[in-house]
């Protein structure tokens, strides 16, 4: 038996990475044939998550041993066979590679191929250039400082500070009215 996982991208439109691999191999040798195909160093920290359909994380399979707690189940690449955890076509996982901004790659189980066998994985189809495995902070921060917040940022062009208090609440209209709190 084969998997055959599709990989994507929500930072570029047409980065598609397919892998087959032996249900067999671990988690760990997945992560390798996905760092292979895309071309990134293996000096991250990174975590597959197994995902309900609508992508929502359930279980994380890490790369190092985080939790010491014995009553909580863990999983770590190294030590856990996809198969134990993945079963089902349309599976979905994430694979963030990126712990410091959540960045990840949407991977789908697309295909159960049966009657064949391979050791190991391979990558069979690669289209598009991946992401940057890491994002630089200062180039983040230059990005969300160019965001312009004129006076006309609120919506209000007629925007006067004279109208506010120094707390900046509002001073004109009916100052006199009285305020009733709701009751539950």
């Amino acid at each position: 038996m084969i998997y055959r996982f599709t990989i994507i991208s929500d930072e570029v439109d047409d980065f598609v990475r397919e892998i087959q691999i032996d249900p067999e191999a671990t988690f760990f040798d997945f992560h390798e044939a996905i760092l292979k195909s895309v071309g990134y160093t293996n000096d991250q920290m990174t975590s597959f998550f197994i995902c309900d359909d609508d992508w929502e994380k359930e279980k994380e399979i890490t790369l190092e041993e985080m939790d010491d707690n014995p009553e909580m189940d863990s999983w770590v690449m190294k030590d856990t066979i996809i198969s134990e955890l993945v079963e089902d076509e349309k599976q979905k996982l994430l694979y963030v590679f990126d712990y410091m901004t959540e960045r990840c790659f949407f991977i789908e189980l697309s295909e159960i191929i049966t009657g064949k066998e391979m050791t190991g994985a391979k990558c069979t189809k690669k289209s598009g250039d991946a992401p940057k495995q890491t994002i630089d902070f200062e180039e983040m921060a230059a990005a969300s400082s160019s965001l312009d917040l004129d006076e006309n940022f609120y919506g209000d062009q007629d925007f006067d500070m004279e109208d506010f208090d120094q707390e900046g609440f509002d001073i004109g209209g009916n100052a006199s009215s009285s305020y009733e709190e709701e009751k539950f």
